[in-house]
């Protein structure tokens, strides 16, 4: 079973209160003692029993007790002049609040500077270095710009690539669709094939002639174009005859 709770008042039996002190004294000692150990602390410790006898600790080597207690007396004896904690701390924010503003206004300064203002403030050697700053980040701007330059014309050069193979494809294919028209008209003879069958192929090829355009020129071609174009062979090399 754990220990009961122990109600903090005076012991009336002289001798539960006798043992009581003694234990307890021991191990507020032994407590100054490790804490004086631990955290090298200087530590002065007076204990006066009921009956007036005395206990003391120190750790300090120097001197006694004593020693101590002068230190207390001596950091103690200015007490009105000494700042409390509020204080300290009301002093140190507004040193920082100070640091701050000042680098602000530096850089607010600075960046007047790169824009070519309040240069009046400046000596000749300032102002070299503030040239040299200028010429390092142009440097570095035109770096970048390069690169970027340089990949949008990779990406440029590479959509001009896929423009042509498909160009290319459309050329195949047109050509093999006038192939076989062709052939058709001279295996099966002129008047088998009808005039369904010449504007179905007629328009196919404005189609893909149409698609090339937009393909290889953005704006839409011109209605001439669509109409003589001897690349694609738009009109038959024998005109069909109605059936």
């Amino acid at each position: 079973m754990g220990r009961g709770k122990i109600e903090i008042k005076r012991i009336e039996n002289n001798t539960n209160r006798q043992v009581t002190f003694c234990k307890r004294r021991n191990g507020l000692l032994k407590k100054a003692y490790e804490l004086s150990v631990l955290c090298d602390a200087e530590i002065a410790l007076i204990v006066f029993s009921s009956r007036g006898r005395v206990y003391e600790f120190s750790n300090n080597n120097n001197s006694n007790i004593r020693g101590t207690i002068e230190r207390y007396k001596k950091a103690t004896a200015d007490a009105s002049s000494t700042c409390s904690t509020q204080e300290i701390n009301a002093q140190f924010y507004q040193q920082e609040s100070k640091k701050l503003h000042q680098q602000i206004q530096m850089i607010q300064n600075s960046n007047r500077h790169l824009m070519g203002e309040g240069l009046a403030s400046l000596n000749a050697k300032e102002l070299k270095q503030l040239e040299h700053r200028l010429e390092r980040g142009i440097a570095r701007i035109r770096s970048k710009k390069h690169e970027m330059l340089l990949a949008e014309a990779e990406g440029l050069q590479k959509r001009e690539n896929e423009l042509e193979h498909e160009n290319a494809y459309l050329r195949a294919k047109i050509a093999a669709e006038n192939e076989r028209f062709q052939g058709l008209s001279m295996v099966t003879g002129s008047t088998s094939v009808g005039q369904d069958d010449y504007n179905e192929y007629q328009a196919f090829l404005a189609r893909n002639v149409q698609l090339q355009f937009s393909i290889m020129d953005p704006s839409p071609p011109h209605p001439s174009d669509q109409v003589e174009n001897h690349d694609y062979h738009l009109t038959p090399r024998k005109p069909f005859q109605m059936g």
